[in-house]
């Protein structure tokens, strides 16, 4: 079942659009060039976005999708189950986009391809349907294709800052802080706690420089991905330190940005070596070391 999400309000069922094609797990750079260009057409644009079934976790949760799109002046986004998709043939795959949309051009990267033996080209769509299928060249950095997969493979790797430069910004969280054992509070760190989605591609475990915007203002910090191995606590949580914030923030849904990795996760003597730790972390963030 085709799923449509409205972002804007400003694209009417039925009427003209410009239609990205692709998987468009969130928009890395080569995605934000796309948009770019059907922003040009002067039509409502929507993203594909193909759910669910392709054995890897999602980059981002729907509803950080949604804000990435928005953001983008993306008009709204139209979802494919991918168990729905993967044997459809090109024809089929047309009819369905016809019944619901009436595009007037198709906007794609180089690679795209669908269906059952990947039979479904640029090319093909463009004979069957007689509409402008414009297709972008690859983006490439450092010889290798910008893509969703090297975005998780630097992640994996706990290179948060270089994935956001292929992501065209940071990679991030959003999500409830929940109450813990606000053990940070009583060493001076107060954290913003945020359970990780079950759902969400996982960047690797570690200590990072983060960022969070509350109340319009945004605070610098640092961030613990995964356990607490100093009290035991085997829980895997993101707990957030914003530097020079001053107030509670439970039950608010706020977005933590990862920047760059810092150092692994590990256990101290006691609450004061970790202490110190914490505090020898602040202060490279706060002079950028």
């Amino acid at each position: 079942m085709l799923k449509t999400v409205n972002l804007t309000g400003k694209y009417q069922s039925g009427a003209p659009c410009v239609m990205l094609l692709g998987g468009f797990d969130g928009a890395h750079v080569g995605h934000r060039k796309l948009i770019s260009r059907a922003r040009e057409y002067g039509l409502p644009v929507g993203a594909m976005r193909i759910g669910g079934g392709k054995g890897t976790k999602n980059l981002f949760t729907f509803s950080e999708r949604e804000d990435i799109f928005r953001s983008l002046s993306v008009d709204f986004i139209f979802e494919l189950p991918f168990s729905e998709i993967r044997d459809i043939s090109c024809e089929e795959f047309i009819r369905v986009l016809f019944e619901r949309f009436s595009p007037r051009a198709f906007v794609c990267g180089e690679d795209f391809r669908f269906g059952k033996g990947a039979e479904g080209t640029p090319e093909r769509i463009k004979k069957l349907t007689r509409v402008s299928v414009e297709v972008q060249k690859l983006v490439r950095m450092n010889g290798e294709k910008v893509s969703s997969s090297l975005v998780k493979r630097l992640l994996e790797e706990g290179d948060a800052a270089r994935a956001a430069k292929v992501l065209g910004e940071p990679f991030f969280l959003k999500g409830e802080v929940i109450k813990d054992r606000q053990v940070g509070r009583l060493m001076g760190f107060p954290t913003a706690n945020i359970l990780y989605p079950e759902e969400k591609f996982a960047l690797k475990k570690g200590v990072y420089e983060a960022a969070a915007e509350v109340d319009g203002k945004e605070y610098k910090g640092i961030s613990n991905f995964g356990s607490r191995p100093t009290f035991g606590n085997a829980r895997v949580l993101t707990e957030t330190y914003l530097d020079g914030f001053d107030g509670a923030l439970y039950g608010r849904t706020i977005t933590v940005r990862f920047l760059r990795y810092l150092r692994d996760i590990k256990k101290f003597e006691d609450m004061n070596a970790l202490k110190g730790q914490l505090e020898s972390d602040i202060e490279r963030v706060r002079n950028n070391r």
